[in-house]
């Protein structure tokens, strides 16, 4: 079984409660989950948010949007993700953050196609695509020697650390993108007060129903 883990909190330090502003019409968190919603792939999604009270709220989103809602730790992300993926039995792992509305559903099917394909550890799109657009793959197995070995705090911060520092430990796979969609450079997602203004723009400027990557990095460009 293939699990998305969407981790999300309101305790963001540069712009707090991030998570449920209002981006065009509709709010950062529902922005993910209707793109969800045209993935072409079965998966199973899970919030992932802390068991701190400022997070209640997120937990009362998820109940109010039939989401499923996990509970973990605020400061160890990594345990957060692996406990989930346990209770949850997942095969695999895809990663997301509640701060990127506009992932790219298509390049998630192609990055679980190439994950399944190559048998991998890990498979990421972070180096082609814009910054909040990619996405990782982790097998479970690799997520919990992650867990057991990553010790360091920012093992424990950013979940795939422990890989990065030990590539070798890892089978890992890397997604090659169609050159329209190939900007590593732009920023697409929201982490600070001028992210949010650009993201809100983008938002309203789009015209498509499913806004394209194609289409966001026009705007972000176009953005002044």
């Amino acid at each position: 079984m293939i699990g998305v883990i969407i981790q999300a909190r309101m305790g963001s330090s540069r712009l707090p409660g991030k998570i449920l502003k209002q981006i065009g019409n509709k709010k950062l968190l529902d922005h993910i989950f209707y793109r969800l919603k045209f993935l072409e792939y079965p998966v199973t999604t899970i919030l992932a948010t802390t068991m701190s009270v400022r997070d209640d709220i997120v937990a009362e989103y998820c109940a109010l949007n039939g989401i499923h809602c996990f509970r973990g730790s605020e400061n160890n992300v990594l345990e957060r993700y692996y406990l989930c993926a346990k209770q949850y039995e997942f095969q695999h792992v895809i990663r997301l953050t509640a701060d990127n509305p506009f992932i790219d559903v298509e390049e998630i099917v192609r990055l679980i196609n190439l994950h399944l394909r190559s048998q991998a550890d890990y498979s990421h799109s972070f180096t082609a695509l814009p910054v909040g657009v990619g996405s990782e793959i982790f097998s479970f197995a690799a997520l919990k020697r992650c867990y057991l070995l990553g010790k360091e705090p920012h093992h424990v911060e950013h979940v795939n650390e422990y890989i990065l520092d030990h590539p070798d430990e890892f089978k890992i796979a890397l997604l090659n993108v169609d050159k329209s969609k190939n900007r590593p450079d732009i920023r697409l997602t929201i982490d600070t007060p001028e992210d949010y203004k650009k993201a809100c723009y983008i938002a309203e400027h789009g015209g498509s129903q499913l806004m394209t990557t194609e289409e966001a990095i026009r705007l972000c460009l176009q953005y002044v």
